[in-house]
């Protein structure tokens, strides 16, 4: 007779840090992966600012967008147009405000090494950063094919983008190895209980 194949226990989760341990590591750590985070943290308020600007005009705080004055250059066209307001009943640089916040907030997020203490956090960021860039890219092909024009806000958040992507990669390769080696149910549980 076979003996049933014998599971290991997963290996135990890390106590979560200390406010504290916290602040002071995301702050002051040198890190590969933090440096990579920051950058991303970086690119996302900025694209978040170019939003900022956007949503001012769109709420008619401000009348015009400043541009330079270059061929197929029209901000306020683009960001005026029946597309710009076309969900949710508001003009789309509030929503691009709320989803470039979303993504520094998931790179700001968690300790150095969360790709094993709570995994599922660099993957959600990862799928993040995927969705925005195509949707960037999506939004950028828009405005050549639609208004036969681009707005130069909107391409400097899309580049901040595309710059964004690459970064959440090595970190969200090797949450993927911890998800496999501890399975769903663990990387969850470790996941939340870091964000406790």
């Amino acid at each position: 007779m076979l003996d049933a194949p014998q599971t290991r226990p997963p290996p135990p989760s890390p106590p979560p840090l200390e406010p504290e341990e916290l602040s002071a590591e995301l702050r002051q750590a040198r890190d590969p992966d933090l440096a990579r985070r920051r950058a991303a943290v970086a690119l996302s308020l900025g694209a978040a600012g170019t939003m900022a600007l956007i949503a001012l005009y769109q709420s008619g705080l401000i009348r015009h967008l400043p541009e330079p004055p270059l061929p197929h250059l029209d901000a306020d066209a683009v960001d005026a147009s029946a597309q710009a307001f076309g969900k949710l009943a508001v003009g789309d640089g509030f929503l691009g405000l709320g989803s470039y916040a979303a993504t520094a907030t998931l790179a700001a997020m968690g300790p150095a090494d969360r790709a094993e203490r709570m995994p599922l956090v660099p993957l959600a960021l990862a799928v993040k950063a995927l969705a925005d860039a195509a949707q960037a890219g999506k939004l950028s092909w828009d405005q050549w094919a639609k208004h036969r024009a681009f707005c130069t806000w909107c391409l400097l958040a899309a580049g901040a983008t595309f710059a964004t992507l690459p970064l959440t990669l090595p970190e969200a390769r090797r949450a993927w190895q911890t998800v496999r080696e501890l399975g769903w149910g663990e990387a969850l549980r470790r996941t939340v209980r870091g964000l406790a």
